[in-house]
């Protein structure tokens, strides 16, 4: 799909289908998941989700080791490690081209820089150069989880990331687990931030688990 596809599809998911039939946040065990990218694929459909997107920390091995880009409900993805304003970060980008040379820098080659340890601390990307080579790659850049960034004023931490080219947040997040207690901002904020910047609002279930 091209990005034009891509940001029209992501302009019509409604708050509802992130609640039961879009999933845009799933990782695998080509990061720091448990379920293989097939595995996902499998729940997705028996799950009737519309669309899926795996995005998998710096890494988009769950595309390139398997044939799942075929299928019509899944929409690419990656996840990166970034550092800004005192803050470990995450960008997402959708719809990348997979084959796009110049993005390439970013992944992490070994899976020390794609699970939760300290050598991903000491990887941590710059998130301008990130956006622009989603942007380069075809892609659609989105911050993720932005509720547990710890800033006084997201609208700004937002707008400067939107500087960058920053194009879309995620809204529609469970905010399970440490994310449920180590919350600096609401979902409403989030969704007036989105408004007022006309920015893409997606969402998902930053699923790691053995099944969706």
């Amino acid at each position: 799909m091209k990005k034009t596809e891509i940001k029209n599809i992501l302009n019509t998911i409604s708050e509802e289908d992130y609640k039961s039939t879009v999933d845009l946040h799933v990782h695998t065990n080509e990061s720091d998941g448990k379920m293989s990218p097939k595995k996902v694929m499998e729940e997705a459909r028996k799950k009737d989700l519309k669309y899926i997107s795996i995005t998998d920390h710096n890494t988009i091995d769950a595309y390139l080791k398997t044939n799942i880009l075929t299928e019509e409900i899944l929409i690419p993805g990656v996840e990166f490690d970034c550092y800004f304003k005192g803050n470990i970060i995450h960008i997402l980008g959708y719809g990348i081209d997979i084959d796009n040379l110049e993005i390439r820098s970013l992944y992490s080659e070994g899976m020390p820089g794609r699970t939760f340890n300290l050598y991903r601390l000491f990887k941590l990307r710059n998130p301008e150069e990130v956006i622009k080579k989603i942007k380069e790659a075809g892609g659609i850049a989105v911050l993720a989880h932005p509720c547990c960034y710890w800033t006084k004023n997201l609208d700004n931490f937002v707008r400067d990331l939107i500087c960058f080219g920053l194009e879309g947040i995620e809204v529609y997040y469970p905010y399970r687990g440490l994310r449920r207690i180590v919350k600096f901002h609401s979902r409403e904020t989030v969704k007036k931030i989105a408004d007022k910047y006309t920015l893409i609002k997606t969402g998902g279930s930053d699923c790691h688990k053995g099944r969706l």
